[in-house]
């Protein structure tokens, strides 16, 4: 097909996770309690964070950071997704798209690097444990966030400008709820060789890549507790990094997930349904799986609302 044969479309159809108008209200109501208490659960854990001194310490700070992301990635799709839900409508600009995809991939990477950062800290705590203060200081700390924050957007960026070279023809329905990459690519008419191999390069350097750094971090992990003798040592040792070894199998394995369901039924619609448990469901749980086997997040947050009681309540005491 000639370059002149494409039609440069202005706006998407979103086709959603339902079609029946009678479960819309439902699927609303659904994801807006969700999303509120996404945005609530992790607000609460960057204010616990850094309302308390006790807190300021590398692997708080690399989780306050994760809150805001997670909020941020929430952010991207589900008002979106209620908004066309509420007006009954399924429409999508083709800038708002491209736009949603670039913040996406940024937010969706960034949870990535994230994880692998923090269990390089705590790899650092249990395995070097003397000279965890030195290594894990507040510059190579903010470094580490730095240098993920400018990666993700450099590579957000490429996959953006490189969405836009691509035409589309007649194909503007998209079986999601938002506009995903993977799709996006797949409605073009125009060559997307290039697009693939973009994609499927820094999926694997960006995802892969991180993933093996935090398998070997474990692995280690698991070798120094293992040499440690006493019961209690090992069980202290180990909780530090229970609640960040969930949050990286929910994450990592509700994504596997998604597309070995993608590529064995080969329906875009069960793609669509099942990429809600890392849009959505994986950013929700977060802070309840941080929060409810944490002793100092606990106490951070019962700290912050004795601090927020109204000084009338108080002064009876």
């Amino acid at each position: 097909m000639e370059p002149g044969n494409y039609t440069q479309i202005s706006e998407f159809l979103l086709l959603g996770l339902l079609e029946e108008p009678e479960l819309q209200p439902l699927l609303f109501g659904l994801f807006l309690s969700m999303y509120l208490i996404t945005v609530f659960g992790n607000l609460l854990i960057i204010l616990s964070v850094g309302s308390d001194s006790h807190l300021h310490t590398p692997m708080y700070f690399f989780l306050a950071n994760l809150s805001f992301v997670d909020i941020c990635f929430t952010s991207t799709t589900i008002p979106k997704m209620l908004q066309n839900t509420q007006t009954q409508s399924k429409v999508i600009t083709y800038k708002g798209c491209i736009t949603q995809i670039y913040f996406l991939i940024v937010f969706a990477v960034l949870d990535v690097l994230l994880l692998s950062v923090m269990a390089y800290d705590r790899y650092v705590a249990i395995c070097y444990p003397l000279h965890y203060t030195v290594i894990m200081n507040p510059r190579l700390c903010g470094l580490l966030v730095l240098v993920s924050w400018i990666m993700c957007i450099l590579n957000s960026l490429l996959q953006s400008l490189m969405m836009l070279r691509l035409s589309f023809c007649t194909h503007f329905q998209i079986p999601h709820f938002f506009c995903e990459l993977n799709q996006m690519i797949q409605l073009a008419c125009s060559d997307t060789f290039l697009n693939n191999l973009v994609m499927y390069f820094a999926a694997v350097l960006l995802a892969g890549g991180p993933f093996i750094g935090i398998l070997y971090s474990y692995s280690k992990i698991v070798s120094s507790i293992l040499g440690i003798s006493s019961a209690q040592g090992k069980y202290k040792a180990f909780s530090t990094c229970a609640s960040h070894l969930s949050v990286v199998c929910l994450f990592y394995c509700t994504m596997l997930g998604v597309y070995l369901s993608s590529a064995a039924t080969h329906s875009s619609h069960s793609s669509a349904v099942a990429s809600v448990m890392y849009t959505v469901i994986t950013p929700m749980l977060n802070p309840f799986i941080y929060s409810l086997r944490n002793r100092d997040i606990k106490r951070a947050l019962k700290a912050f609302y004795v601090k927020e009681t109204p000084h009338g309540q108080l002064s009876k005491d």
